[in-house]
């Protein structure tokens, strides 16, 4: 049965803790958990056992699982060798954490966007990419990254051509970075049958957040493409308290996120009844 988690990101402003208690009183069962304001991920790194532990009791305390893991590393595109190798070092020491977490996967930003005249930078990426990807597949680990804006790989055609060039890579797909770009439905689920992971939110044309009575987006044609795709994965409400960036509105997070659990869970029981005729 698809299940449905939600993202910590949208509960910035509280700890992690806190979050996760959160979550769990709307109801979910499992969550994302990603790099920023409640998860240092360098602290982690520091210690990983130590620092997964802790939040597996936490988890544990609010009967929760992990759904994906998302750490937030831009810098793999830079022509800095420095500050990419810096990146690189931070998610090999970070892998141990994701395991003894228990996550079932890593999601990856496919790197700071560069200028056209940038001819090397999809090349750093790439290789950036491949040698995550085989530490990940060494750990257990599928790993994938979210096509979105302002990144390297922002629309179908160029997470297509890394996920040529990057063997056993695969997508974290939300529907929002591409519906703010205007892309369509249509062209949209052609990504499916390579997600991992999925991200959803309410969100249309150059308004990467909006409450759901102003979003585009057609929660029951997700599901019903999703499930019609074979994807068999979690797909994750995420909604964020960034607004501004590319039109973000600012949003209840707790009643936006309820009334997408409740989207998501009628469109797939419907779709359910629907094929038990």
């Amino acid at each position: 049965m698809l299940e449905f988690s939600c993202h910590t990101w949208a509960f910035t402003d509280l700890t992690l803790p806190e979050a996760l208690g959160t979550i769990a009183r709307l109801g979910f069962r499992y969550t994302d958990i990603g790099s920023g304001a409640n998860f240092n991920a360098a602290r982690a790194a520091d210690s990983p056992r130590k620092a997964a532990l802790e939040i597996r009791a936490d988890l544990d305390l609010f009967n929760l699982r992990v759904g994906d893991l998302y750490l937030m590393l831009p810098r793999i595109s830079l022509a800095d060798e420095a500050k990419r190798g810096r990146d690189l070092e931070l998610y090999r020491a970070l892998v141990p954490f994701a395991v003894e977490l228990g996550a079932p996967g890593i999601t990856l930003s496919p790197g700071l966007v560069h200028p056209p005249e940038d001819l090397e930078a999809f090349d750093r990426v790439t290789a950036a990419l491949r040698e995550m990807v085989k530490a990940g597949q060494d750990a257990g680990l599928r790993v994938s990254i979210e096509p979105h804006l302002d990144s390297m790989a922002q629309t179908p055609e160029t997470a297509l051509k890394l996920l040529k060039d990057v063997p056993g890579l695969s997508l974290t797909l939300d529907w929002a970075h591409l519906v703010c770009q205007d892309i369509f439905h249509d062209e949209i689920i052609k990504l499916l049958p390579h997600a991992r992971h999925i991200q959803i939110r309410q969100a249309a044309r150059a308004q990467l957040q909006t409450p759901f009575d102003q979003g585009r987006i057609n929660v029951r044609r997700v599901v019903a493409d999703a499930l019609a795709a074979g994807y068999d994965g979690i797909i994750c409400v995420e909604y964020m308290n960034t607004p501004g960036w590319h039109g973000m509105m600012a949003v209840n997070a707790v009643r936006e996120s309820a009334r997408m659990r409740d989207e998501l869970r009628a469109a797939r029981d419907a779709l359910a009844q629907e094929g038990r005729k």
